[in-house]
C-alpha cells in the first residue's frame, strides 16, 4: 500500500527488537528481519516478524525478491574478519534497492579505544586496541561506502553498553556472578535499549546521511558503582571491592578494563532533539527493575532478553 514502511534487520537482536516493537504500534510498518538460529525464527514468527534464515555462511535464498520492498535497513550483525557479514554477502544487492530511505549500522564506541578518560566526540580518531574494536572500524567503513560511492541512506550509531530488562547488572547480581573491580579513574557509558530505538526512531523520522551518532548515556561512572546500586535495589549484600591487579580476569573482561573514555552524547541531544529517558544507570536499573516485575506478574507481558543474543 501506498505509504507503508518495510524494515528490514540484519540481525534481530536486542535493539532491533525495541525498535520494531516501538514501531508495530504504527501501522504503516512490515517488519522483517534476520537470525542464525531456527528455534528464535520460530520465535520471531510469533511476534510477527517476517523472517529468514542468515549468517556469513548461510546467505539470503532469494535477496531480490526478500529485499525489493524495504525502505528502511538496520544492520546488527556482529562484524568478523572480513567486516561486516551483511555487507560482504549482500552489498551488491543493497546497492539497487529502489526504495531505499535510510541505512543504519550498529556500531560500538570500541572503534575510539582507549583515552585515558577523555570525552570522545563523532569526531575522534579512530584508534580501536582489540580485534573486536577493529573489525567495527573496517564494517563502518564498508557501510559508509555506500553512502560515499553510491549517495546511500546510511546512518552510523556507535553503542555504549547496552543494558535493558533481562541484559542488565540486575542479572549477573542475582546470579551471584557479579564482582566489584576497582580499577581508579576507570569509567564508561552505558544506554538504555529504550533510549536506542527512541534515538533510532528519531533518526528514521529525519534521515540524514552520512551521519554518525554516538548513543550514551550522561553518566559515565566505574562498574562497582553500578554493581552495588544493583544488590541496594534487590535488597542483597554489596560484594566488597577487588583491586584490579589482583583480580582473576578472563581476556575478554580484562579487554573491557583497558579501554577508559566518556563518551560525548551531545550530538544526539542537538541534531535529533533527543532527551534520554533513562539519562543514567540508576533510573535506568531501576526502570528494568520494575519492567522484570511487571513481566514477572503478567505473563502475557513480552519477553526481552530470552532471544536478544544476535548482537
Amino acid at each position: 500500500m501506498a505509504g507503508d514502511k518495510k524494515l528490514f534487520c540484519f540481525g534481530y537482536g536486542y535493539s532491533c527488537e525495541y525498535l520494531c516493537r516501538a514501531l508495530a504500534e504504527e501501522d504503516s510498518w512490515h517488519l522483517a528481519g534476520t537470525t542464525r538460529d531456527r528455534e528464535k525464527k520460530s520465535w520471531m514468527k510469533e511476534q510477527g516478524i517476517k523472517t529468514f534464515i542468515f549468517d556469513a555462511t548461510t546467505p539470503l535464498e532469494d535477496p531480490r525478491r526478500f529485499l525489493r520492498d524495504v525502505t528502511h535497513l538496520l544492520i546488527s550483525t556482529p562484524p568478523n574478519d572480513s567486516g561486516d557479514p551483511a555487507f560482504v554477502t549482500h552489498g551488491e544487492d543493497i546497492r539497487n534497492l529502489p526504495n531505499l530511505q535510510w541505512i543504519g549500522y550498529l556500531s560500538s564506541t570500541g572503534v575510539y579505544g582507549d583515552r585515558d578518560g577523555d570525552l570522545v566526540d563523532e569526531h575522534a580518531e579512530l584508534r580501536p586496541n582489540n580485534k573486536r574494536g577493529s573489525r567495527r572500524v573496517k564494517a563502518e567503513s564498508q557501510w559508509l561506502s555506500l553512502f560515499h560511492e553510491d549517495n546511500l541512506p546510511v546512518h552510523i550509531f556507535r553503542l555504549a553498553g547496552i543494558y535493558g530488562p533481562g541484559r542488565s547488572a540486575l542479572d549477573s547480581v542475582r546470579a551471584g556472578m557479579a564482582r566489584r573491580i576497582d580499577k581508579p579513574g576507570h569509567a564508561f557509558n552505558r544506554i538504555h535499549v529504550e533510549d536506542i530505538a527512541r534515538i533510532l526512531k528519531a533518526s528514521m523520522n529525519n534521515p540524514a546521511p552520512g551521519n554518525i551518532y554516538n548513543l550514551a548515556d550522561d553518566y559515565a561512572s566505574p562498574s562497582h558503582e553500578l554493581i552495588a546500586y544493583a544488590c541496594t535495589l534487590l535488597g542483597l549484600d554489596v560484594p566488597p571491592l577487588i583491586p584490579f591487579d589482583q583480580a582473576d580476569l578472563a581476556p575478554i573482561a580484562r579487554s573491557f578494563y583497558q579501554d577508559n573514555k566518556r563518551i560525548d552524547n551531545n550530538k544526539i541531544k542537538t541534531a535529533l532533539g533527543m532527551t534520554l529517558r533513562y539519562p543514567d544507570y540508576k533510573t535506568g536499573l531501576q526502570a528494568c527493575l520494575e519492567a522484570e516485575n511487571k513481566q514477572a506478574s503478567d505473563p502475557l507481558q513480552p519477553a526481552t532478553a530470552e532471544h536478544a543474543l544476535q548482537e
